[in-house]
């Protein structure tokens, strides 16, 4: 498997353990979005609570020139660290925030 191809599937894996996680409310949808034509990637919240708008990216991950781009990170979650775990190099791994 070349490089590209096992960080798109660690970022895939890595969002969709996190929307199994995440669906808390049944008003809020859980959406994972992947954009692999641009290699953009996001978990988001859409919905109400308590007559509240809920609306956000909880998770926003972009592959740019062979490296992944942590571009959001709105949980407590080592996200480089578990994306290493996933087999992405530390060293292609770059805190965009």
């Amino acid at each position: 498997m070349d490089k590209l191809t096992l960080y798109r599937q660690a970022i895939k894996n890595l969002l969709k353990e996190y929307a199994d996680l995440s669906a808390v409310d049944k008003e809020v949808d859980t959406q994972l979005l992947f954009d692999e034509a641009h290699d953009h990637y996001q978990l988001m919240h859409v919905g109400w609570i308590n007559g509240q708008r809920i609306y956000g990216s909880v998770i926003h991950l972009d592959l740019i020139n062979g490296k992944v781009w942590l571009q959001h990170n709105g949980t407590e979650g080592d996200i480089a660290q578990e994306l290493m775990a996933g087999g992405v190099a530390r060293e292609e791994i770059v805190l965009g925030f």
